[in-house]
């Protein structure tokens, strides 16, 4: 195995190097590293833990050199969609966040992930270094989420929220929560998280038997998508990011605060919206909404439809022809 060079003590994994030229994903660059298709300084590397000076040794992929130092650095903020897919490319053939994004004239990869029916600020960038200091729960980068759930949230639900939830991941606690809305049969809550793990609100309301409607990201530290229509994408400037962001060129915090994301709507009293919608109004833990989860949606609203097609049937005078299953919602 050839030994890296580095009078700069700049190694960093050699899958990391291939990922930040843009010539594909860190987990396909660890097959082609296996494969046998990477040499550095000519000669073949097969062993993950290899490590380079992407200043000094010579990298090559499939007999074609790659070199960081000439890769420009691209930022785009994308407002996703529901139903498209974060990942560059989907073995089921759903369309993705890669085909929202035209015009860039290098190889993309989104920060972190929005679920499929999930929507709102998502960002793309060829920079890993970037993605890593906006993910990795130790720079303890704040992300802003809008949630709708089915049913009334009351105090003592809200209260279980604060408290947080312990799953096979660990303890999952929302840095903040709030209600911002409520509706006659939902409720809107914003979270605030700064950890960063998977699916970690959809987690976090399943464990207290709440079903999600609805799940965007508005907002990342300063970073917001007011004013970017769903669907839309802007290309930002690595400096524009970074202040958006509280950081400096090292990616380390510029003062002890923040600049965060200020939401125009204000934060509605639990105790008045659980006299608003009456004692007739079903918790949102009612475990009749979970009839909804994204597993059992098309089928609960096929049968609501079903049953509401029935019942038109009936008022009209009319006996209804053949029998049809009702799923309760």
């Amino acid at each position: 195995m050839p030994k890296a060079s580095n009078p700069q003590n700049l190694e960093i994994r050699l899958q990391k190097v291939i990922a930040d030229c843009g010539v594909c994903s860190r987990r396909k660059a660890e097959v082609l590293i296996t494969e046998g298709r990477v040499a550095v300084n000519g000669l073949v590397v097969v062993e993950l833990g290899t490590r380079v000076n992407p200043h000094v040794d010579v990298i090559s992929v499939d007999d074609k050199v790659i070199d960081l130092m000439s890769i420009e650095k691209v930022y785009v903020l994308l407002n996703k969609p529901r139903a498209y897919v974060t990942t560059v490319s989907d073995p089921e053939g759903r369309k993705t966040v890669m085909d929202l994004v035209w015009g860039v004239p290098t190889r993309l990869y989104p920060v972190g992930r929005l679920d499929y029916l999930s929507e709102g600020l998502l960002l793309l960038t060829n920079d890993g270094e970037m993605a890593n200091k906006i993910m990795h729960p130790r720079y303890e980068v704040t992300k802003v989420y809008e949630v709708k759930v089915f049913g009334h949230v009351n105090e003592a639900l809200m209260d279980k929220i604060r408290q947080g939830v312990m799953t096979e991941d660990g303890l999952m606690k929302p840095k903040s929560v709030r209600m911002i809305e409520q509706l006659p049969n939902k409720t809107w809550l914003e979270f605030r998280l700064s950890e960063g793990k998977n699916r970690e609100i959809r987690k976090i309301c399943e464990a207290l038997d709440l079903t999600v409607d609805k799940l965007r990201r508005v907002a990342i530290e300063g970073l917001t998508i007011q004013g970017l229509p769903i669907g839309q994408f802007t290309f930002l400037s690595k400096k524009e990011l970074l202040k958006a962001l509280g950081m400096n060129e090292d990616g380390e915090r510029v003062t002890h605060t923040r600049p965060q994301f200020v939401s125009a709507k204000k934060t509605v009293d639990v105790k008045r919206a659980t006299k608003m919608v009456g004692k007739t109004a079903r918790p949102a833990n009612d475990r009749r909404y979970q009839g909804f989860r994204k597993d059992k949606y098309y089928e609960t609203v096929k049968s609501i439809k079903e049953l509401a097609a029935l019942k038109a049937q009936e008022e009209a005078g009319g006996a209804p022809t053949t029998s049809m299953p009702v799923t309760q919602g």
